[in-house]
């Protein structure tokens, strides 16, 4: 709690497009992907010395360099590079996110950020530890891509050029909200919900569609069947419920969210996230309260007081 009050800032901004123009914030890129697929034996130790960290000591140069010249890993960098050749658009986005941050957060340092590959490692799109963030472009060729022809439609979805800049947010929202000890379903929907209340003040500028990572029309199907899902969450005795499998059923990433119903499969995944945000939303448009305060406030309390009713 008493992190929570030092890391944000005290202003009670509602959620709106705020001035970030005088938050000053550098940020500095560095290609690995570039440096270590255009390197050979020559220039291969100077990869190295710039990129210690990305070097384990059983990884040789002959490895090294064996992963360099593989026909695979080239076509995937070349595939790479016809997109992000140059960098500077994401780079403003970026510059544009960590202003936002550090606008709610005046203590919050722009981590460096390295892009690189993973070959297609979608678990690990982003990897943020305090003073850097890795970037693996490779995740982001387009939903259409034909390296992804085998993934399934709802993680192809998220895998384009504009879900970096929400990506790099969640990383650095994971962070700021770590852990929670909610065990009542409803309280896990407020707490997903509150990170992506972040999301909305972090990206005023990106669409909901990206910041909940759904497609339009599973999007549409959360807007329309809003009233139908909460009743049915309420008749099913839901709510207050302590049990975990509520997790893979309504929050976790899946391609639709489990009712045990016929119509199953048009609903998106992470329905209860959904739902954690309209709350916490309506918490905020009801009550008169900083952005430390929403962070700590108890989960139940919070949707005792956010007034939330599903749109009809």
């Amino acid at each position: 709690m008493v992190v929570l009050f030092v890391f944000f800032s005290c202003n009670k901004e509602k959620l709106k497009d705020v001035n970030v123009s005088d938050v000053g914030v550098s940020l500095q890129v560095d290609r690995f992907d570039v440096d270590f697929y255009t390197s050979n034996k020559t220039t291969l130790n100077q990869v190295k010395n710039k990129y210690p960290y990305l070097f384990p000591k059983n990884i040789t140069d002959s490895v090294a360099i064996s992963k360099i010249n593989n026909k695979d890993e080239q076509e995937l960098f070349l595939e790479t590079q016809k997109l992000y050749k140059d960098f500077s658009k994401n780079k403003e986005e970026l510059i544009s996110l960590f202003k936002h941050v550090k606008y709610y957060n005046p203590n919050f340092k722009a981590p460096k950020i390295v892009t690189m590959l993973s070959n297609i490692d979608y678990n690990s799109r982003v990897i943020y530890a305090d003073s850097l963030l890795l970037i693996s472009l490779d995740v982001y060729l387009g939903k259409n891509h034909k390296f992804y022809s085998d993934y399934p439609k709802y993680i192809k979805e998220n895998n384009t050029k504009e879900n970096i800049v929400v990506d790099v947010a969640n990383a650095i929202i994971e962070k700021q909200l770590s852990t929670t000890t909610s065990r009542t379903f409803v309280e896990k929907m407020v707490f997903e919900g509150k990170k992506m209340y972040l999301l909305d003040l972090y990206l005023p500028k990106i669409s909901d569609k990206l910041k909940i990572g759904y497609s339009e029309d599973k999007l549409k199907w959360s807007i329309d069947n809003e009233d139908k899902v909460w009743k049915y969450f309420i008749e099913k005795k839901l709510l207050f419920s302590t049990d975990t499998k509520l997790n893979k059923r309504f929050l976790d990433i899946a391609p639709f969210s489990k009712f045990y119903l016929q119509q199953d499969s048009q609903s998106p995944g992470r329905i209860g996230v959904w739902f954690g945000w309209q709350i916490v939303k309506s918490f905020m448009q009801n009550n008169d309260v900083s952005l430390q305060e929403l962070l700590i406030i108890d989960s139940q309390e919070l949707f005792n007081k956010s007034k939330y009713k599903p749109k009809k």
